[in-house]
């Protein structure tokens, strides 16, 4: 059940997730074995609780609570033996909070999910695939949390069966990569590939090739395949690295990959940046959604 508490300060201890504690102490400290990440707005709450995530709290204004019931309601339906507190402040308190401009006063705290071995993701994505290609996207030492979140917005919205991140690449559940993904980082599939980053991108490269992928380095070459070149869309499986901003990919990947890929552009141009160069990608390799789809509104549009 959710447990409705009302708060007249920020100053409460069990609010620490949200007011005080950083992101690298979310991961470590509340929680050593899974820890915790914030997730801010409506919509997006609404997202990672239709995922399946379990919350350990929530703090909001006192205008959203009205709103959160049905959400509350299915959520003590679908997940009896959980009992969460949902932290109801005045809304001027909750403006004192930074971000109030994005959250608009709606958070939640929910446990990490565990993160499935590499070699056993793949198996599982090839196999919901049943049959038909399979496309998954590797990010390579991507810094920028907007970035990260942009891309699996389009992945979300392109198809994508998949993504994978290296040991360099920054957390898809960093508070500002979930906000910019809408949500729909819960909704695509994706786990760490790699052990450290000194093996890399050895051994991410070894982890995809076991399992059947072609390894395709988004990056420019002498030998680069045009993005819509027919023979990409023949490829069973194949696994697009996208590199970081600025340098792109590293020589060691794009050496051990088994082809380079480009996007044809005009007027001089050689890059895009790594979020729109994704969702370039996605759209031509991946398959597409029918033309009569139409959107799903959740509670928050």
């Amino acid at each position: 059940m959710v447990e409705v508490i009302r708060i007249d300060t920020l100053a409460d201890q069990r609010l620490d997730a949200y007011t005080r504690l950083t992101e690298r102490q979310l991961r470590s400290v509340l929680e050593p074995e899974k820890g915790i990440f914030i997730a801010e707005s409506a919509k997006v709450i609404e997202r990672a609780l239709a995922a399946g995530l379990e919350p350990v709290s929530f703090l909001m204004g006192e205008r959203w609570l009205d709103q959160f019931v049905p959400l509350f309601d299915d959520l003590a339906a679908a997940r009896p033996e959980l009992d969460v507190p949902a932290f109801i402040s005045p809304m001027d308190l909750m403006e004192e909070l930074t971000g109030f401009n994005v959250t608009r006063g709606a958070l939640a705290a929910f446990r990490r999910p565990p993160m499935p071995e590499a070699g056993a993701f793949l198996d599982r994505i090839v196999n919901h695939a049943e049959g038909r290609p399979v496309r998954v996207c590797v990010l390579e030492g991507i810094v920028d949390h907007t970035n990260v979140g942009a891309i699996f917005r389009s992945a979300a919205a392109l198809n994508v069966d998949g993504i994978l991140v290296s040991p360099t690449c920054c957390d898809p559940l960093y508070r500002r990569a979930v906000r910019v993904s809408m949500g729909t980082v819960f909704q695509v599939p994706w786990t760490r590939l790699g052990s450290v980053a000194r093996a890399w991108p050895e051994d991410g490269l070894a982890t995809l090739h076991d399992a059947g992928f072609a390894c395709a380095a988004m990056a420019l070459s002498d030998d680069s395949r045009s993005l819509d070149d027919p023979s990409l869309g023949e490829i069973e499986r194949l696994a697009l690295f996208m590199g970081t901003e600025g340098d792109g990919l590293s020589a060691r990947t794009i050496a051990g990959a088994d082809l380079t890929v480009r996007i044809p552009m005009a007027r001089g141009v050689d890059s895009l940046n790594v979020a729109a160069a994704s969702a370039v990608a996605f759209w031509q390799l991946c398959p597409h959604a029918s033309n009569s789809y139409h959107y799903q509104h959740g509670i928050y549009g």
